[in-house]
């Protein structure tokens, strides 16, 4: 007795039951959140970089170019410049810091592991006003480090490292370093123990296999932490005010001076929004750069 080949026989699927609307309720409140709270600010900012100021009040509505041509000038490029610089100077430092670390830690036993991410937990509930006015205490020439050094015969004199460039890029290290940790843990932690060992067999040296075998596996992660901490990084305020001289001021620290000190908003505005088209557009850069799609393999014809 034949019996029918398996393609003819009737495939009966199972239906996943109806869900109902819970699950497009539960989706909608934050996707109304997200609108109110960060599209509605966002174009009301848009549109007051248009508006026209008022010496003598506070701005007026209307619709003048003249803040946007301000925001574009060579003086607020240039403080552009110098925040785009600190922050893709902050962030490979970062990365350089997180990526091995993370990839220790996530090798070492899960109880060895707990301290470890308790204390990265712990640094990154410091906001950016303690980090900054700590920073400044340890890097000055009254009572900071420099003593510790002149005390145990390292240094002859006690020196001041604040303010100045090093010590605004130390800062935001020290910011971003728990953010990237934590970003690049869950990745890390679901590699491959024996990927290492692996290319130790192979003969390749355990930076070589580090390198070649473990960072392509996880460049995307790389590349998205590489960019969240240029944008955390790049929106600082207080760390540049506090430990860096004028000429290591950021674009926030003069949109905080136009908005606050100058009563000018509309200018303000307008500088937010560079600042953020620049942002989003070096972020998008760095994932495509560092988190670049190896080229396709080309299909192998079975020989006749």
């Amino acid at each position: 007795m034949n019996r029918a080949p398996a393609q003819s026989r009737p495939q009966h699927r199972r239906e996943r039951p109806e869900a109902g609307p819970w699950p497009h309720l539960l989706l909608a409140w934050p996707s109304l959140a997200l609108t109110v709270l960060f599209l509605v600010p966002l174009g009301t900012i848009a549109a007051l970089g248009f508006f026209r100021r008022i010496p003598a009040g506070f701005f007026e509505v209307g619709f003048v170019t003249d803040n946007y041509a301000r925001a574009l000038d060579s003086f607020h490029l240039e403080r552009l410049g110098v925040s785009v610089m600190l922050a893709l100077a902050a962030t490979l430092i970062t990365l350089l810091v997180a990526v091995p670390f993370t990839f220790l830690l996530t090798r070492r036993p899960r109880r060895a592991q707990v301290p470890y991410l308790v204390l990265v937990l712990a640094s990154l509930s410091l906001s950016e006003v303690i980090v900054g006015f700590a920073w400044s205490l340890l890097l000055s020439r009254t009572s900071g480090i420099s003593n510790v050094l002149v005390r145990i015969g390292l240094m002859e004199t006690a020196v001041a490292w604040s303010p100045g460039l090093w010590a605004v890029i130390l800062a935001f290290v020290f910011v971003a370093l728990p953010l990237a940790i934590l970003s690049l843990y869950p990745t890390f932690s679901r590699l491959d123990q024996e990927l290492p060992e692996a290319a130790g067999t192979m003969g390749a040296p355990p930076l070589v296999g580090f390198v070649t075998v473990v960072l392509p596996l996880v460049r995307r992660a790389v590349a998205a932490t590489a960019a969240l901490v240029f944008i955390f990084v790049l929106g600082a305020y207080v760390i540049p005010q506090t430990l860096g001289r004028p000429a290591h001021w950021t674009i926030p620290v003069h949109i905080t001076d136009q908005a606050i000190m100058k009563n000018h908003l509309p200018l303000a505005a307008a500088l937010a929004i560079v600042l953020l088209v620049m942002s989003s557009v070096i972020a998008v850069a760095i994932v495509v750069i560092v988190s670049g799609r190896p080229p396709r393999a080309e299909p192998s014809v079975p020989a006749p």
